[in-house]
């Protein structure tokens, strides 16, 4: 019981940030986060159609169902600037997480 109390203090202590999806774009297409810290991402896709969810410098990939939603931590990292594309609507769907 203790072990599940102390993964919920910290989970609730993890910075939230939200991504859309919509039209095959990712929005907003930048989301700044702190340094050092790890975050999790919630990927709502309004679309009808799945995306994925890529980055090789996140060393990340999920694909999200059309209508639904996906969490995706990340961090800690450095400052710096990390890419990221719909792996299915790569033209369209891009944007960054900057870290400061």
């Amino acid at each position: 019981m203790l072990c599940g109390l102390a993964a919920a203090m910290v989970q609730a202590r993890t910075p939230v940030f939200e991504l859309e999806i919509r039209d095959h774009l990712f929005i907003p297409e930048e989301i700044v986060i702190p340094a050092n810290t790890k975050v999790k991402l919630v990927v709502i896709n309004h679309d009808v159609t799945p995306e994925e969810f890529e980055s090789y410098e996140l060393n990340r990939e999920k694909v999200i169902l059309g209508g639904s939603k996906a969490n995706i931590f990340i961090g800690p990292l450095a400052p710096g600037v990390y890419p990221f594309f719909g792996e299915f609507n790569p033209r369209t769907a891009q944007g960054r997480v900057v870290v400061e």
